[in-house]
């Protein structure tokens, strides 16, 4: 335990004190966000932060073997870290260039196919999985992409999965993982007083990146490693059912899908009165709501089963409708408030 704790010190330590170093950096090389048409935010600002995420997860995984936290499962660890560095790669490029869609989409299905092709030759496992595999790599690092549009969601997000691969690694006696979720967690949490200060900085697209390829990762490996589905899954559904839903509905009125938006659930709330932090808040608070619906549901009978994912898929349900549902309950409070003449 004790190594364990000083892997999360190291890495929350090195992801805090980072930035000092790499915001004056990226200043001078430039690296600004201008708000586009998906963006919750007003004024150009710093980004590129993901540069000092991205530093303290090699700092954290790096610790996690030096400390004997991962022994056995070193090559999984690697090639986890290889996943999310390319990625990471990836998406500082983009923030500094630009990629177009298709060499975007080129690199990020090439990461995922080596990537999870190392990791089904180290698991044993069919490559029946490889194009499943690789293709969840490439959309959950989309996803977290899209879903990085206000303060704090991004850092909520890397710590509460963190949080739950990490005990999701120590009751299915995974170390790798529970060091991984653990390098996850605090690689995040240490960002979040960056973007929630006042001079807030962004992840920026090595940060999104980053931050959809560890959970992506984590979660393939996981899931050819034998750990329990509803462990990988559960972390993700929130933000998955999020871009799919919004997704279905830009295709339903004939938009186009792939431009840019700001049309998601997260930045509707915003759009009905949330703050940035309650729009993130609301997002975490589903994601753990259905993280432990889901390790519940893993070892459970049949009928407590059945609740959890009727309870689950309620509170996506719920989730998803919750910009139309606060509209429609304001506009008739309004009506309810109108004098009688």
């Amino acid at each position: 335990m004790m190594p364990l704790v000083l892997v999360a010190a190291t890495t929350l330590l090195a992801s805090l004190l980072l930035p000092f170093a790499v915001k004056p950096w990226l200043v001078r090389m430039g690296v600004v966000d201008i708000p586009s048409a998906r963006s919750s935010h007003v004024k150009a600002t710093i980004r590129g932060m993901g540069v000092a995420a991205a530093l303290a997860t090699v700092i954290g995984y790096a610790a996690a073997v030096l400390l004997g936290v991962v022994t056995v499962d070193r090559s999984i660890s690697a090639v986890v870290l290889g996943i999310i560095a390319a990625c990471a790669v990836v998406g500082w490029v983009e923030d500094l260039r630009g990629l177009s869609i298709s060499g975007r989409a080129g690199a990020q299905l090439g990461i995922g196919a080596a990537g999870s092709a190392a990791l089904i030759v180290l698991t044993g496992q069919s490559f029946w999985w490889l194009p499943l595999a690789a293709v969840a790599i490439a959309a959950y690092v989309n996803i977290a992409n899209f879903m990085d549009g206000v303060n704090g969601i991004s850092g909520l997000h890397g710590a509460t999965a963190g949080v739950a691969y990490a005990v999701a690694g120590t009751l299915s006696e995974q170390p790798w993982l529970t060091a991984g979720g653990t390098v996850l967690a605090m690689s995040f949490l240490g960002f979040l007083p960056w973007n929630l200060g006042r001079g807030s900085v962004f992840l920026g697209d090595v940060g999104s990146y980053l931050l959809g390829a560890s959970i992506a990762a984590l979660a393939v490996a996981g899931f050819l490693s034998g750990v329990y589905v509803e462990y990988v899954l559960s972390p993700i559904l929130v933000y998955a059912a999020d871009t799919g839903y919004t997704l279905l509905r830009r295709i339903k009125a004939g938009e186009r899908w792939y431009a840019s938006h700001r049309e998601h659930v997260y930045q509707r709330l915003t759009d009905v009165g949330f703050s940035h932090l309650q729009s993130a808040g609301a997002v975490t608070l589903c994601t753990v709501a259905v993280i432990i619906l889901g390790f519940v549901a893993a070892t459970a009978s049949l009928p407590v089963v059945v609740l959890c994912v009727t309870v689950g898929v309620l509170i996506l349900a719920l989730y998803l409708a919750s910009p139309d549902l606060i509209r429609r309950r304001r506009r008739r409070s309004r009506v309810t408030r109108l004098p009688v003449t």
